[in-house]
């Protein structure tokens, strides 16, 4: 019965400070680009600070050095289960949770925390990267799936990625049609939309934000090609999955996905 009182007064203080805490859609992007690979994407979400950034974030400790404690711990296990969701191995996930929380043990300052956090989120997300690629593709392949992740906000032609593997263009089709089984530009398409998706469920970008964002030549030219490799619009997609995360949290929302979208996602398993 205590407890009970305590968290009464406990909400009526936060009521009257007018707390409000941040929306998660940064946050879950935030994971997805973790769990994607995305260095770049999650090195400038590290120089920014964000992860020290208290602002709509709630107080789990008064002490501030313990707070920042537990803030690690509850990113460190959303991270891996992200990650284990993605196609880390479970245990290779939970095990890098746990030798990374582990660590805080020794950590006395706010600048050690943050410093442990750039390398535990640097550390998942480079392996996650390697996780994406099979060791069966040539190197030309894997070279041209790295451009094409680095540069899906640009116009990239089947030329761009001849120059950057120093190959003939028509060298590059022959290797994605016999490696991927599908031409470049469709391979480009793909990744162009399965990354429209994040922005879709974690954003609220509008939609000619998203197409200009990856180089569509124009709105209703994005919508057309998201339709034809999802099934859908963008604006229904974004109505159906908008901000759902965990799939035990949304399981009926994750399996209308799978059914409408298939296998969209370019494989790199």
């Amino acid at each position: 019965m205590r407890l009970l009182e305590e968290w009464y007064r406990h909400e009526t203080r936060d009521y009257d400070e007018e707390f409000v805490h941040r929306e998660p859609n940064e946050e879950m992007m935030f994971y997805r680009y973790v769990a994607s690979g995305n260095i770049e994407a999650v090195r400038e979400n590290c120089k920014a600070h964000r992860f020290m950034d208290s602002s709509g974030v709630g107080v789990l400790s008064r002490d501030p050095i313990q707070n920042m404690k537990y803030h690690f711990v509850v990113g460190t296990a959303l991270i891996a289960r992200t990650c284990a969701e993605e196609g880390m191995g479970t245990e290779m996930a939970f095990r890098l949770s746990d030798f990374y929380i582990q660590k805080l043990d020794y950590i006395t300052t706010l600048k050690d925390i943050e410093n442990l956090h750039v390398k535990m989120v640097m550390d998942y997300t480079r392996r996650m990267k390697v996780a994406h690629q099979n060791a069966g593709f040539s190197r030309p392949i894997n070279s041209c799936m790295n451009y094409i992740y680095a540069h899906i906000k640009e116009r990239i032609t089947i030329e761009d990625l001849a120059e950057h593997t120093h190959n003939s263009a028509s060298y590059i089709s022959r290797l994605f049609k016999e490696e991927l089984g599908i031409s470049a530009s469709d391979y480009i398409r793909k990744a162009k939309i399965e990354t429209s998706k994040n922005l879709l469920r974690y954003s609220e970008y509008s939609l000619i934000d998203i197409a200009n964002y990856l180089s569509f030549s124009s709105q209703s030219h994005f919508i057309q090609v998201f339709q034809k490799e999802v099934g859908m619009t963008p604006k229904k997609y974004r109505e159906l999955y908008f901000s759902t995360f965990w799939k035990s949290g949304s399981d009926e929302a994750e399996s209308k996905e799978e059914q409408t979208a298939g296998d969209s996602v370019p494989s790199q398993d």
